[in-house]
Formats: C-alpha cells, sequence, structure tokens
C-alpha cells in the first residue's frame, strides 16, 4: 500500500491567510495536533499546536506570522512502512503527501492510518492469537505455517517485535481460528515457547479482564 492511496480529504490544509484561530480550530475539529501549510499547490511546511500556541495575534493570518516550520513530507509512490517511520520518528499526527514536482496532494492521518492498518493485519476477522518468543536466528515463517496449516488452520497475519537488549524477538500470530487448542499443542510439541494466547474462551465471563490485560500486552 501506497502513500496516494492513504490520502483523505476530510482535513483541508491551512493557507497563508487564514488566522491563527481558523488553525486551532481545525485541530480541534479534526483531533490534529498538526496542519499543513500550502500556497496553491505549494508545501510550505507543517505548523504544530505547540506552535500556534506560543502566537500572540490569534487574528493575524499566519502569513504574517514567524514561524519555524517543519518540513516533513512523503512523495506519493512511498511505501505505508515509510509513512509509518516519519510518524513514529517526528511524532506527527498527519503526513503531507507531494507528488514527483513536490506540489502537494494532501495528507494522511492517524485514524485513517489505523483503519487500514488494522484491515491489513486482519484485526476484524474473527480469529484467535498466538504469541511465541524465540530467538531470531530460529525464526521460520515457513515452518510456523506448517504447524498452524497442519491443523487445519492459516495464519491471517503476522507482526514480529524485537526485545529490547536480547536476541530474542516476539511473534504474533493472528490465527482464522478460535479454538487454539490442537494448534498449541502443536507448537509444544516442536518446542516452541508459546508466550501468550488469546482465544475461544475470552469474552466468556471474567475473562473479559484477562483479554484487556492482554490488549495492553500487545500494545494494542
Amino acid at each position: 500500500m501506497f502513500a496516494r492511496d492513504l490520502i483523505t480529504d476530510l482535513v483541508p490544509p491551512l493557507k497563508t491567510s487564514d488566522s491563527v484561530d481558523r488553525a486551532l480550530h481545525w485541530m480541534t475539529e479534526f483531533r490534529v495536533n498538526h496542519l499543513p501549510i500550502v500556497n496553491n499547490r505549494d508545501f510550505l511546511g507543517l505548523i504544530s499546536e505547540d506552535d500556534i500556541l506560543d502566537l500572540n495575534e490569534p487574528e493575524e493570518p499566519i502569513g504574517n506570522q514567524k514561524l519555524s516550520l517543519k518540513h516533513p513530507f512523503v512523495y506519493e509512490a512511498a511505501h505505508l512502512y515509510e509513512v509509518l517511520k516519519l510518524i513514529d520518528d517526528q511524532k506527527l499526527t498527519v503526513v503531507p503527501v507531494l507528488d514527483e514536482d513536490e506540489r502537494y496532494l494532501g495528507l494522511i492521518t492517524l485514524e485513517v492510518l489505523v483503519h487500514r492498518l488494522a484491515n491489513m493485519s486482519s484485526v476484524t476477522e474473527p480469529g484467535g492469537i498466538v504469541v511465541l518468543e524465540m530467538g531470531v536466528r530460529d525464526y521460520s515463517l515457513s515452518e510456523i505455517a506448517r504447524i498452524v496449516e497442519s491443523n487445519n488452520a492459516r495464519i491471517l497475519s503476522v507482526s514480529i517485535t524485537s526485545q529490547k537488549d536480547s536476541t530474542k524477538i516476539d511473534v504474533v500470530l493472528k490465527i482464522n481460528q478460535t479454538d487454539l487448542t490442537y494448534i498449541l499443542n502443536s507448537f509444544e510439541r516442536f518446542d516452541y515457547h508459546v508466550k501468550a494466547t488469546v482465544h475461544q474462551d475470552i469474552f466468556k465471563d471474567d475473562s473479559k479482564d484477562r483479554y484487556d490485560e492482554f490488549m495492553k500486552y500487545l500494545n494494542i
């Protein structure tokens, strides 16, 4: 998935003639902490809520203000992962998208990004979650998939997290079955360390608390 596919037209860019008050109003309305400033289709930079709150003339046009604008952006052909890296590196709530001639096309919001990621990772699909802990050199997706598929199941999505100051990784599997009993037995038989699971009884009675704790553990 590329940046051009993630652009939303719900959040308009600011013009240099827009006032500080308008910028603050739009940030509140669209629940973002950053907005691009555009002159026609020229991207001038990204203004943050902190920048605006430091200004003393809320009725004045933004173009009349002394601003220290950042210029983070991605090109329309940038991959989703490049967008994510930029957001993480610079702590952004929106990412401007430019064409190859560096003309402004639109922006990507965190809300849109989360929805697309949820669809890509099969978050909304029914199934169970298994977290395997292993050494980075022991990771083999083909071997893990073979074990899952030998139990008449399939992997819907995979994510890998490196453990801090360690050679171990956590492999998070979303599987298209809610009853993981046979799959877990197979992993144990092949000496995989099952670190955590969420399966069919998750929403029964007091299991809801365990589910909430598990989601916090996965940072979802």
